[in-house]
């Protein structure tokens, strides 16, 4: 991945469309009374209608454009070493995402989130309603995806297989040149038209104070991780965890596991013999795609505070349970893009817990503000898996090879 300056990130171009959008809604609120500024609203409203719902509509293409492929070389490269790598990296992300909902539930309540702000504003009418329909349901997508990568593997179906992975291609140039670049507009007036109506000045300060509340939580189970690996093993993590700094602080400036591979992977050959070599080959470059534990810890946290803050209470037990068991799903098919987590999940957020394009804005911007951090969380966490890794094989007695034979 090409390294590009702070000001050219998604991340900052998401903190100038919400400045932006804040400035404008502040001055749209004061000249009220004038048609020009309700003209401008009404532009505003409308823009935010058009790009919501293509952004809706490129969901289920997002879903099968990238859970179906993964699942087919997955299928493909099946081994029992794969097969434990795969498992140990659904349950550390479902893992974090119920302690996260947990954390939600005896934490959130005693912020001060009140979606009930007395003096709003009414906002206008859309002028142009250009209603651009999803292909299918997301829950469709998400099954269809499913059983085509599923039957692909099984029968090694050359053909679809070929045909799926190039539409993952496109399906990545749709989000990389479509989707992204139309992120900050729908992030802008989203803003704007909080502004306007005046909720921001007070909810605001809460999205400060759940980042800080997430962070803490990334420590958190990053020492569970490793405690637990270290009790397994029968290895001190400590040897790991002193090596992976520089990866730590290249995955905050990256805000990529793909581009922190290099420096992860260096840093965890320098914790070898604690990590077995071929487990490092093998166990760093997968886990970097698949476990993303900080991603998905943040992203159940936010859903449940944006819940509260626009429909004025948290999703039901019932819901939460099944958004955490597959988001699990939907992370290891997530997109190698800014926020790639939330993008893949776009399907479940509006589905399973009903959020709208407001509450989807909201998401992609606070996951964005923070990804820094949730995707250091999921690099340093790979060095407690690969550590789990090293100690499967040596207490099955299974030999250290290269890498062509760990696959």
């Amino acid at each position: 991945m090409e390294k590009q300056g702070f000001i050219h990130s998604l991340p900052f171009k998401l903190l100038v469309a919400l400045a932006l959008g804040i400035a404008c809604g502040l001055a749209l609120s004061s000249m009220d009374q004038s048609a020009f500024g309700q003209a401008l609203l009404n532009i505003v409203v409308t823009v935010k209608f058009i790009v919501a719902q293509f952004i809706s509509f490129c969901v289920p293409l997002i879903i099968i454009g990238f859970i179906a492929p993964s699942i087919t070389r997955l299928g493909n490269n099946a081994s029992r070493m794969l097969i434990v790598a795969l498992i140990l990296a659904y349950v550390s992300s479902i893992g974090a995402a119920f302690f996260a909902t947990v954390a939600g539930y005896g934490i959130l309540p005693h912020l001060n989130i009140n979606p009930d702000v007395d003096g709003l504003k009414e906002l206008p009418e859309v002028v142009f309603e250009l209603t651009i329909p999803q292909i299918m349901p997301v829950m469709s997508a998400l099954f269809f995806s499913v059983l085509v990568g599923l039957s692909a593997a099984w029968n090694k179906s050359k053909l679809i297989t070929g045909v799926l992975e190039e539409f993952q291609q496109i399906v990545l140039s749709i989000v990389t040149r479509f989707v992204i670049p139309a992120l900050p507009i729908l992030i802008g007036t989203t803003f704007c038209t909080l502004a306007y109506e005046g909720t921001i000045t007070k909810q605001l300060p809460i999205f400060l104070i759940i980042i800080i509340i997430v962070m803490v939580g990334h420590y958190i189970w990053m020492t569970l991780l490793y405690s637990l690996a270290g009790i397994y093993s029968g290895k001190n993590p400590m040897n790991i965890i002193k090596n992976y700094p520089p990866a730590y602080m290249t995955a905050v400036g990256t805000m990529s596991s793909a581009a922190t591979l290099s420096v992860a992977l260096e840093c965890a050959k320098k914790s070898v013999p604690t990590l077995r070599n071929d487990m490092v080959d093998f166990g760093i470059p997968l886990f970097a795609n698949i476990h993303l534990c900080g991603s998905v810890m943040t992203e159940t946290f936010f859903v449940m505070a944006v819940s509260k803050m626009l429909y004025g209470e948290f999703p039901s037990i019932e819901k939460m349970i099944l958004f955490c068991l597959l988001l699990g799903v939907f992370a290891i098919g997530a997109p190698g893009v800014p926020g790639g987590t939330v993008m893949a999940s776009l399907g479940l957020i509006t589905g399973v817990l009903g959020f709208d394009g407001t509450g989807t804005a909201l998401m992609l911007t606070i996951f964005a503000l923070q990804d820094s951090f949730g995707t250091a969380c999921n690099v340093t966490g790979d060095g407690a898996l690969t550590l789990i890794l090293t100690g499967y094989a040596e207490k099955h007695g299974i030999q250290e090879q290269k890498l062509e034979a760990v696959l």
